[in-house]
């Protein structure tokens, strides 16, 4: 029986001998290996694979969950997880119904935050400890882990900050430095570190003396009786503790005995402390150490001894990447941003071919938005890559610092809505609602590769005002091309006298045309439209559905304040008075799943989408029937 089986929670694993955790840490990296490369889902591997021996020590030295322990971007906590009683369903890591990739209070008390968006732990740590703090709970500490790489983001400094101002914290700061986000940490900050991480062994510069001078005993004894001294000046502190923080390392994040005694020591201090602790992103597994691009950040599925990965279909990122680098050779304006994201958004190969055009700002999205205003400004046409879930934490920026400027700023959305196996914090089914807000923004949905091609160019032909591209993850869908136009809008299938409109929002389109045949079979005649913008909308909507008795819009985002609701409003304002059914995204956050197993759920499929247009259609008929005639 392996130890990891006999850890039920950390009360066991404090009973450990010490002499026991090498083989538990062994035991823990087979298990995240065996379980991403077999998920089916794959999952985050790398990131874990580095923080086993820091988990272990987080669970001797604290109470969890009397102490709370915070995990910044919940990607790292899988090691949490299996030291809290959850090893045994490893086996179902991203699946449906079974253990989820991020922190989850509906699994274990010790998952506090939900959270995947980076940069938070610690303003989460600043409230929880001020709340221990006032009530005068001196037996409770607060930790909250963050990678360097999450140093990028403001709002991590906002809460420094505040936290330096508090002297008597009952928190525990720990940064997790391996040098890396997703790709290498770039910045000032990261520069900082890397001289930490250089300097960390103050020791070594005393044996350089040594060997350059000789056996010099004087001497030699001099330096080794102020070698307190000598640590504070090769590895400088200042930057945090001119903040009034204390700051204890770098330490070597993969010796376990060293990691806790750092922890216990700064638990016993009684103010905020940073435990500076460095590790090595896919420690303990070759083909993770030697993965250049992200050291297996988030693999598919894989073998576990080659390490290689089941093949990735061709999908809507290769598409907009292919893109990019021809623009980027016709177009010498055109720049590209992205937030400590290079590889995952599809702008490596831009960044390869037109270096030095490429600007990565580090995990910051609101600096990328108003820094991408400023690129605007002097004539040049910028394209801000990111994830839609983290447009969210933008839209101050795209709202005031850029359109309200009218600049000519272009925002691709990778990940558009459902994106399922990460959850909650990851669907980006927001971006549709939150952008009907922004004056002068023009927002293109495309329904294939081909398409956004198409419309990305158009984007950045624009001039005067912003614009968003959307598309989903995955593999790209299959192509259907128009029967007609409408305005901008392409006819996908034509009725002479439709009974149902349908306005077929970007990838939805290929099931809209399938619940169209069937449609047609039951003698219910359908047109459906691709608006390809969702924003503005075309006029041309108007004509149609006044000549049709019910209006239909399928799209992939909140069914509230977006597309939908933006054609009634269409409609209402030209006294159209046609009915509008809206199908989409449930206003809620949603399990993890596969996204094809979500869209079913929803009723977006041509089955369901065919049904429900029938049933909407008699009820329609009925109401008609029971109204007095004139």
């Amino acid at each position: 029986m392996g130890l990891l089986q006999t850890i039920d929670g950390p009360h066991d694993l404090k009973r450990l001998d010490p002499k026991q955790l090498p083989a538990l840490a062994a035991e823990i990296r087979d298990l995240l290996v065996a379980s991403v490369a077999g998920s089916g889902a794959g999952g985050h591997l790398g990131p874990n694979l580095g923080v086993v021996e820091l988990s272990i020590a987080l669970h001797r030295v604290f109470d969890s969950p009397r102490d709370r322990i915070v995990f910044d971007t919940g990607h790292q906590s899988y090691v949490h997880k299996m030291l809290t009683g959850r090893a045994h369903q490893f086996g179902t890591l991203r699946q449906e119904g079974g253990i989820s990739g991020y922190p989850s209070q509906a699994e274990s008390e010790h998952d506090l935050v939900e959270n995947s968006h980076a940069s938070t732990a610690l303003s989460y740590g600043d409230g929880l400890a001020k709340a221990v703090k006032l009530r005068g709970e001196r037996d409770r500490t607060v930790v909250s882990v963050i990678g360097d790489g999450a140093l990028t983001g403001g709002m991590a400094w906002e809460a420094l900050n505040n936290i330096a101002a508090n002297k008597d914290l009952p928190l525990v700061i720990v940064v997790n430095d391996n040098g890396r986000s997703y790709s290498p940490t770039i910045g000032g900050l990261a520069t900082h570190l890397a001289k930490l991480r250089v300097t960390q062994n103050y020791e070594q510069v005393l044996e350089f003396v040594k060997d350059r001078f000789g056996n010099v005993p004087v001497l030699y004894d001099t330096l080794h009786g102020i070698k307190k001294g000598i640590k504070d000046i090769i590895a400088p502190q200042a930057m945090f503790e001119d903040l009034g923080l204390k700051y204890v390392g770098p330490i070597d994040g993969h010796d376990e005995p060293a990691v806790e005694s750092a922890l216990r020591k700064a638990k016993a201090f009684g103010g905020p402390v940073i435990v500076h602790v460095l590790t090595k992103k896919g420690q303990g597994y070759t083909p993770a150490e030697e993965h250049e691009e992200d050291c297996f950040h988030a693999p598919q599925p894989f073998d576990v001894v080659t390490g290689e990965e089941a093949p990735k279909p061709y999908g809507w990122t290769n598409v907009f990447s292919e893109e990019m680098v021809r623009v980027g050779a016709e177009r010498p304006d055109v720049v590209a941003i992205t937030a400590a994201m290079l590889h995952p958004t599809g702008l490596a190969d831009f960044a390869d071919a037109y270096p030095d055009r490429i600007f990565d700002v580090g995990i910051a999205e609101q600096h990328a938005l108003t820094s991408a205003a400023g690129l605007a400004m002097e004539g040049l046409h910028p394209v801000v890559a990111v994830y839609s879930t983290f447009l969210n934490r933008a839209f101050d920026q795209l709202l005031m610092d850029v359109a309200l400027h009218r600049l000519p700023v272009t925002v691709v959305l990778d990940r558009a809505g459902v994106t399922g196996d990460d959850g909650a914090s990851h669907n980006g089914m927001w971006d549709l609602s939150i952008l009907q807000v922004v004056p002068g923004l023009s927002v293109a949905v495309p329904r294939d590769a081909s398409r956004l091609r198409e419309l990305l160019n158009e984007c950045l032909d624009i001039t005067d005002g912003p614009s968003v591209v959307r598309f989903p993850k995955g593999a790209v869908v299959r192509e259907f091309e128009p029967v007609g136009h409408l305005g901008r809008m392409d006819v996908l299938r034509a009725a002479t006298e439709p009974d149902v409109l349908v306005v077929a929002v970007g990838p939805l389109a290929e099931i809209c045309l399938e619940a169209a045949v069937l449609l047609d079979a039951q003698g219910i005649a359908v047109t459906v439209v691709d608006p390809r913008w969702a924003l503005p909308l075309d006029p041309a909507l108007v004509g149609a559905a006044a000549r049709s008795k019910l209006v239909v819009v399928a799209e992939d985002n909140g069914r509230v304040g977006a597309t939908g609701d933006a054609v009634a409003r269409l409609l209402r304002d030209a006294d159209v008075d046609v009915p509008v059914r809206t199908f989409g995204i449930p206003q809620r956050f949603l399990d993890h799943a596969k996204r094809g197993k979500l869209l079913t759920e929803f009723g977006l499929t041509g089955q369901d989408l065919a049904r429900q247009i029938t049933e909407a259609i008699a009820k329609r008929g009925a109401s008609l029937e029971d109204q007095p005639t004139a």
